[in-house]
């Protein structure tokens, strides 16, 4: 998405070369626009004549014959700048804050066309009209308008579609702040009643044994922790900084990882990595909390122990790492909500674990999958981009 103005000229530019925009053109816009500007209160009239027939339209101007006439103005310096020009990146700027406008004040799309398309109308009639030059050059000035007129509603869709997108993900996370608002009252409220109620006692108890107050604030020094496990855990998925790819050997990355998930003697672990594994392309810093979460929750899925393997593979693209247990598995129901935030099926834990997983390998240019067969076990798969052809050597950080 364009985000300044010179991106938005950049743009500008690439659509001029995309429909054969040329300086010829140019001269003869400018050619004819001694025959439109004297006629310019005619198209006004007529374009502001017809939007009071579509109330559609027509509710957008709320201001009533103030509004018409500041309205009128702004239109008609538009069509100064579409005859004269200069078409340069302020000029894109302007047809850029038109689309953005109309988002604001609420008016359709389509409006927006069917204006350009009646303005369009009145201005090549106005040419003709007023052209005494040869047919075959009438012909070529025509074609210069409307290529022009569509170059500019081409920005002012384009501008349309990013500001609509835009409000569309602010609504998102609105949504989503409410719904993370709604986990995180729940899971804080959970350790605060606990320590709410050990106050109490400590305060209120007529000579308390030494064993029970200790007890009492062993209890609130537990949930102060907890609730501290929930900021941070929060504090981590809303800071994700960029990552930064680099290309590291996957299988001394793999045994790393493992060595430090302290996994019960019950589980047997098993790390599967041919030795012509290509190198991939990732944030090893991020992806090692990736892989830990993905062990630890493969461990949680076992507590009476089984098998962890750790297997790659690599297509032609893509390098494929893949966490695999043989625990409980995961309930149909719940396999497409699994990596959703706030969802979990644990008894403690606000459910950010995997999403924040699958938002670290999708910032790494990568996907996280899973698939499960309850009784059986799951698998959690890793893909990332494999190294550059440009690269030489793979290393491990």
């Amino acid at each position: 998405m364009v985000t300044t103005k010179e991106q938005l000229y950049e743009r500008y530019q690439e659509l001029q070369r995309y429909v054969g925009w040329e300086e010829a053109d140019t001269h003869r816009v400018r050619s004819v626009a001694s025959l439109v500007e004297p006629r310019i209160p005619e198209l006004l009239h007529d374009f502001y004549d017809e939007i009071q027939r579509h109330p559609e339209a027509a509710r957008v101007i709320t201001g009533g014959v103030p509004q018409i006439e500041r309205l009128k103005g702004t239109l008609t310096q538009w069509l100064r700048d579409l005859l004269q020009g200069p078409y340069n990146a302020a000029h894109v700027a302007r047809r850029w804050a038109v689309g953005s406008r109309h988002v604001e004040i609420g008016l359709d799309q389509v409006y927006t066309n069917v204006a350009v398309s009646r303005l369009r109308r009145g201005i090549l009639r106005i040419v003709q009209e007023g052209w005494t030059g040869p047919a075959d050059e009438l012909v070529q000035i025509h074609m210069s308008l409307n290529l022009l007129l569509d170059l500019d509603l081409a920005i002012i869709e384009d501008a349309y579609q990013a500001e609509h997108l835009n409000r569309q993900q602010q609504v998102e996370r609105l949504a989503a702040i409410g719904q993370l608002a709604g986990g995180i009252a729940h899971e804080l409220r959970n350790p605060l009643n606990v320590i709410r109620t050990s106050v109490y006692y400590l305060l209120n108890a007529r000579r308390p044994s030494p064993e029970k107050t200790a007890e009492h604030l062993q209890r609130i020094e537990k949930q102060v922790g907890q609730a501290d496990g929930v900021i941070t855990a929060l504090s981590s998925f809303a800071r994700l900084p960029l990552p930064n790819l680099e290309r590291f050997a996957v299988e001394p990355f793999l045994r790393e990882v493992l060595e430090t998930a302290r996994l019960p003697d019950e589980i047997e672990t098993r790390v599967e990595c041919p030795q012509s594994l290509s190198a991939a392309l990732g944030d090893v810093g991020q992806l090692q909390i990736v892989l830990s979460n993905l062990i630890r929750n493969a461990r949680d899925a076992m507590p009476e122990g089984g098998q962890l393997t750790l297997r790659t593979a690599e297509t032609d693209e893509e390098i494929e790492i893949s966490v695999i247990d043989t625990g409980d598995g995961i309930a149909p129901e719940n396999l497409s909500r699994i990596m959703q935030p706030l969802f979990t099926t644990k008894a403690r834990g606000i459910g950010l674990g995997l999403s924040m997983a699958r938002a670290i390998v999708e910032k790494n240019g990568g996907t996280l999958s899973v698939a499960s067969t309850p009784g059986t076990g799951s698998t959690f798969t890793i893909r990332l981009q494999k190294e550059s052809p440009q690269a030489t050597q793979a290393t491990y950080r």
